[in-house]
């Protein structure tokens, strides 16, 4: 029998209209074109990156990932001690970790789209260099919409860029002592601006670069602008989206999997869910932007990486990364078009029943849990009638329910009328504890 685990905030009712009426997504769009998939036949040949040979399609998944580059050994182990042996790393599951769901293309770069996806390694060395390549968004002037990424050295964040340029060069080590340090490259924006690639990063003989270590555990996120850290660094109800003040790490989805000591995966993207997007008009169903159509993909952006690779034009591999829980965050845009009219929230719960079998049919073992209520308790009991349903209609009992607390004004608003890294936080140790207890594990005292 499904748990139901609830937690209500508190909040003036004063405060609750406007937290509905700007539904999650409001704003991320505004004077955008939505992300659409690549016409077939209609694609522009590929150009390589500045200094990169051959063209930019998706190698083959491989079971195992074996064939392709091996992890760099030390100077100890394969004998090359010569400092000026010089060698290119490329970035993939036997030399880093990677963060998301990313894909190496045939021009070895390592191509990201959805929030928080990157790449953590060890590195020994004297001198790392790392090479980001934006997309068509990055462009001088273009801050609101290019790609923002952050790196870190020992878990502490030493660079935040915004990728107004195409080739973009940061030195994250640079001396005459061998050091040993852990980097970690995480995008912090969202798909729907923009992706940008990790190039091969190049080290000299006697230096190497292992992936780090995995954590306790596995999970994934699947939801919209609340799980992107839409405007989380913008405390300014009336302002809007930009990628500037966007930080998934901020988010309640990322701070969750460091409360559980997990590895994370994010599929999301501002102002999509169950069956529509975030609307203006109940009457007018934005049933294009719903994560049903994508949750297959790389992500879903209307920018491309050398102007012609769309990440919804390259298909995700589960077999790449297992999660042992699963969580689900949509339905605060439903909200925006079902409102109180109750065939329209049975419309949503139908959907959702059909997204669980999608979910459930491409991670069979994972434990799902449901999840709702940060800008709104609309559709929670929606939610958890579409839990009750496609678990008497599945026998399948690892499915969960939890209502998150609606965001506390007093810990302030963000942009739109988004949740601040506060209301985050608040959230994250009421999912983290839900999921505690629903699997059995420890708390790991983070």
């Amino acid at each position: 029998m499904k748990k139901r685990y609830r937690a209500y905030g508190v909040l003036c009712m004063a405060m609750l209209w406007m937290f509905s009426a700007a539904a999650c997504g409001k704003g991320s769009v505004e004077g955008n074109t939505q992300p659409t998939q690549a016409a077939e036949g209609n694609e522009e040949p590929t150009q390589a990156a500045e200094g990169d040979e051959g063209n930019v399609q998706p190698t083959q998944s491989m079971e195992g990932n074996e064939g392709n580059a091996q992890p760099t050994q030390s100077a100890e182990s394969d004998g090359m001690s010569d400092p000026s042996t010089l060698q290119k790393v490329e970035l993939d599951e036997n030399t880093v970790k990677l963060l998301g769901r990313t894909q190496k293309l045939l021009d070895k770069n390592l191509l990201c789209a959805y929030s928080g996806s990157g790449a953590e390694f060890d590195f020994t060395g004297r001198h790392l260099e790392i090479e980001l390549v934006g997309d068509a968004s990055a462009r001088e002037g273009n801050e609101q919409n290019c790609t923002r990424v952050a790196i870190y050295v020992d878990d502490e964040r030493v660079q935040d860029l915004m990728l107004t340029k195409r080739l973009n060069t940061v030195t994250l080590v640079d001396g005459e002592e061998m050091v040993h340090v852990r980097v970690r490259i995480v995008k912090l924006s969202e798909t729907a601006q923009s992706v940008f690639a990790i190039r091969p990063i190049e080290i000299r003989g006697d230096e190497s670069i292992v992936p780090a270590p995995k954590k306790t555990h596995t999970i994934e996120f699947i939801g919209d602008s609340i799980t992107c850290g839409y405007g989380v660094d913008d405390e300014e109800a009336s302002h809007h989206f930009s990628t500037e003040t966007e930080d998934a790490t901020k988010a309640y989805a990322y701070q969750t999997a460091q409360l559980l000591d997990a590895d994370y995966s994010l599929v999301s993207i501002s102002g999509y869910g169950i069956i529509s997007g975030y609307t203006d008009n109940p009457d007018e169903k934005a049933d294009e932007q719903v994560m049903g159509k994508y949750y297959g993909k790389l992500g879903n952006s209307y920018s491309g990486y050398n102007n012609s690779i769309l990440p919804q034009q390259i298909a995700w591999d589960f077999s790449r990364f297992v999660p042992e829980v699963i969580v689900i965050n949509l339905g605060t845009n439903d909200a925006s078009y079902c409102g109180q009219d109750a065939a329209k929230q049975q419309e949503y719960v139908d959907g959702y029943v059909a997204f669980l079998k999608q979910v459930r049919g491409n991670n069979p073992d994972a434990v799902i849990v449901c999840t709702l209520g940060l800008m709104g308790q609309d559709l929670c009991e929606a939610m958890d009638r579409a839990v009750e349903a496609y678990i008497q209609e599945s026998g399948d009992g690892k499915v969960h329910s939890v209502w998150l607390p609606v965001q506390d004004a007093s810990l302030g608003i963000a942009a739109d009328w988004h949740p601040t890294e506060a209301n985050h936080a608040r959230a994250a140790q009421t999912l983290a504890g839900a999921i505690r207890e629903i699997m059995g594990w420890e708390e790991t005292g983070d």
